[in-house]
């Protein structure tokens, strides 16, 4: 992506809608004139009195104990440097999305326009009464560190530099993990820490905290090997000097076994790499571009293993491995501080978390077929959805165990379930299928590309790796656009078929068509005709190989653009078709179906639908529990349409006695596990909600899907479509261009799907 396009994408992202990426929303009712009465004046009198009586009662009736503060001073942003607090903030935010998304914790960020230690310190403290945890972003060296130490000391919450302490605490599990594969003793090996800043401090502190050994350790800062006789040392680089006889960096790397890279892009080179002791390791964390390129890396030694900061490569060096969870946990014991043995717990945690078997789900995400402990995997995965709780729960127990938390956890195995519970499923849905996507991408034909979404989209699916877009549609019209809003892609195909009409692909095409639909009124003038169409041409192309699948729909109504995939592909032999929507809730996704192509399904139609739905679901490593809906609950009203729903699952039970289905029941009982044991205990859907809704008719789908997006603020991804002989899938009328990528996600992933089991 130019420079360009990625500063108008990153200014629009942050600026459409509300502005910014955070905002408050209540927690309890405010809808009548009692409930603001207890929420304010005068019921708050209560809990206000009961706190003053008994400080710790904030944690039971306020949000401190699930508030942490995002602090900065904004003199260490990003790769940005001094920019001041203000200018700051996008990040902090941004730290506050990723604590809400991978552990549920409310933030407040506060930017601190003060370069005053004193001045700072007093701030953050005086704060003390509001927040659960200080979280201290982007700090410079050497201030952070007496920041950090000065908090510490006087606050009884806990206080943590995630630039500090996330990084070694990553890398510390990654460097345990590829010893043991190296078969190297970390109390024997030879590091050597280029860069000097606060990750670089911290992250060599740790190391010496699991095992290494202080006099194996050189460092090294923009100026060379950080040695004793050097003038003016600050106290923490004294720290970490040597008084051997070296002073570059090809000094200090030859027969090391360890390179820990936290400077800047390419000062590794591939003679330094070779100088290294055999098996050596390398966590080369500058980003965007690590300290040397992995692909020169491994092409110069292969008894390497090497990590990164970046995703696409392995052993990725992410801090969302840590702080969320290192929060989590101190949080939920109302720990007075993040000490050294919660920091080793989520170390060991982390480390032990890649030795365990891989969620399916994991290696769905990464289209693997069993991610295993190994050289390209010594840390776990940040999609992994153990980590809330092995983290969590390591960190909690080692607060416990140095006697520093406040309230102690009696009953592990029901904490392990809230904290399995805060997170909904929606989010990750997402996230792992983007990154199965990305791991495997298909070629995706675009009907409708000469317009500003699709092209926008086709952009943006190409640059993250997702899918490799081919344009329909007039040329000219798709070039001029391109053009005019300097969309990045090159080297992308363009076909007209228009202009295709003497080409032997057309012509092939349009005999297919004719031998498909000749005895359904088509002759071949009809089949040509038809075939410039660009909905008729991009289903040929996936037909007959020329394309993986096709997205299309943004302009044209269902019908028309749905009928000509059914004539050129079809359906698979013996199965019918279906539409399928995601739609994305708080409390996870819910999959709705039929919402797109079965007007009145009879029973048997019914239960088929649900059966595509049932195997729908399972792609997603979900397992579904399908309720087969209707005005009536089992019996309570007879009628056309609850008989009809009463006898598909009769058929469906029969049938697929394997599938998790039940009714006719109500929508409201299906969703609330509660109701559904008090008033029918014998339904086979007891005990967790129902994720998998199939409605009676069209009418009743297209109505619940269209109503929960537009009131319900759920996101709908769909319409997925089921029953297909090949990937073919149908946008929204109008959809918005993350409507547009997520279905493009969607249907790279059903390719793979198809590829992997083709029947």
């Amino acid at each position: 992506m130019s420079n360009n396009n990625r500063k108008k994408d990153a200014l629009q992202y942050h600026a459409m809608g509300r502005p910014g990426k955070i905002a408050v929303v209540p927690t309890k009712p405010h809808s009548s004139q009692r409930d603001l009465t207890l929420a304010y004046s005068p019921g708050v009198a209560e809990p206000c009195l009961a706190i003053a009586d008994n400080p710790e009662d904030a944690y039971k009736y306020t949000a401190k104990g699930n508030l942490v503060a995002v602090i900065s001073n904004g003199t260490a942003v990003l790769g940005l440097g001094d920019i001041g607090a203000q200018a700051g903030k996008p990040v902090m935010e941004g730290k506050g999305l990723l604590f809400k998304i991978f552990a549920d914790i409310d933030v407040f960020d506060i930017e601190l326009d003060t370069k005053n230690v004193d001045e700072f310190v007093n701030i953050v403290k005086a704060l003390e009464p509001t927040f659960g945890g200080i979280n201290l972003e982007d700090i410079k060296a050497p201030e952070c560190f007496e920041i950090e130490r000065r908090l510490k000391a006087e606050m009884n919450i806990p206080v943590m530099h995630d630039d500090q302490h996330g990084t070694a605490i990553i890398s510390g599990a990654a460097l345990i993990n590829a010893c043991e594969l190296q078969g190297k003793d970390i109390a024997q090996v030879k590091i050597v820490v280029n860069g000097a800043g606060a990750a670089a401090i911290s992250c060599t502190a740790m190391y010496v905290a699991v095992g290494a050994k202080k006099e194996n350790i050189v460092m090294l800062d923009s100026k060379g090997v950080i040695r004793t006789d050097r003038d003016n040392l600050d106290a923490t680089k004294a720290e970490w000097a040597t008084d051997r006889d070296i002073h570059t960096l090809a000094d200090a790397v030859k027969d090391s076994d360890v390179f820990i890279g936290l400077s800047k892009a390419d000062v590794l080179t591939p003679e330094m790499l070779n100088s290294m002791a055999p098996k050596p390791i390398v966590l080369a964390m500058a980003n965007p571009n690590p300290e040397i390129a992995y692909e020169l890396a491994m092409d110069t030694r292969n008894d390497i293993i090497m990590g990164t900061g970046r995703s696409d490569y392995p052993n990725q060096v992410n801090n969302v491995l840590g702080f969320p969870y290192i929060f989590r946990g101190a949080l939920d014991v109302r720990a007075t501080a993040i000490n050294e043995e919660m920091k080793i717990a989520a170390v060991k945690a982390i480390a032990d978390l890649a030795k365990q078997p891989v969620p399916e789900e994991v290696n769905i995400a990464y289209n693997a077929n069993n991610l295993r402990f190994g050289t390209e995997y010594v840390i776990p995965k940040p999609t992994d959805p153990r980590l809330i709780t092995e983290v969590s729960i390591a960190v909690a127990k080692a607060a416990i165990e140095s006697g520093i938390a406040r309230k102690v956890i009696e009953d592990w195995d029901a904490y392990r379930e809230e904290l399995h519970k805060r997170l909904g499923k929606e989010e990750r849905l997402i996230r792992n299928i983007t990154a199965k996507a990305k791991n495997n991408p298909k070629r995706v034909v675009f009907a409708e590309a000469d317009n500003y979404k699709t092209l926008r989209a086709a952009q943006i699916v190409k640059e993250e790796g997702i899918a490799f877009p081919i344009l329909l549609g007039n040329k000219q019209k798709i070039e001029n656009l391109i053009h005019e809003f300097a969309f990045e892609l090159d080297g992308v195909e363009i076909i007209d078929p228009q202009a295709e009409i003497k080409s032997e692909r057309f012509e092939r095409y349009a005999e297919h068509l004719y031998q498909k639909r000749q005895r359904r009124g088509v002759n071949k003038l009809d089949s040509r005709k038809l075939m410039t169409n660009r909905n008729y041409f991009a289903a040929s192309m996936v037909e007959f190989g020329d394309a993986d699948t096709l997205i299309s729909g943004l302009t044209r109504n269902y019908a028309s653009t749905i009928r000509p995939a059914l004539q050129v592909i079809g359906a698979k032999p013996g199965s019918r078709v279906a539409g399928m929507y995601i739609m994305m809730t708080p409390k996870g996704p819910l999959f709705f179906g039929d919402t797109t192509v079965n007007e009145n399904p009879g029973a048997q139609e019914l239960a088929e639908i649900a059966v595509l739905l049932d195997a729908a679901v399972k792609r997603f490593n979900i397992k579904p529990r399908i309720a087969m809906l209707s005005y009536s609950n089992f019996g309570s009203n007879d009628g056309v349409t609850s008989d009809k729903v009463r006898d598909a699952v009769k058929i469906l039970h029969q049938s697929h006695p394997e599938i998790v289905a039940d009714g006719e029941v109500q929508a409201n009982f299906a969703l609330n596990k509660e109701m559904l044991a008090d008033n029918f205990p014998f339904s086979t859907l007891n005990g967790e909600p129902a994720n998998t809704l199939v409605f009676p008719n069209l009418e009743s789908g297209n109505i619940a899907y269209k109503l929960l997006q537009s009131v319900g603020n759920a996101e709908a991804v769909g319409p997925i479509l089921l029953g297909m002989n090949k990937p073919v899938h149908v946008l929204q009328l109008d959809s918005s261009v993350r409507e547009i990528v997520n279905m493009v996600t969607i249907a790279v992933v059903d390719v793979i799907e198809h590829q992997n089991n083709p029947q």
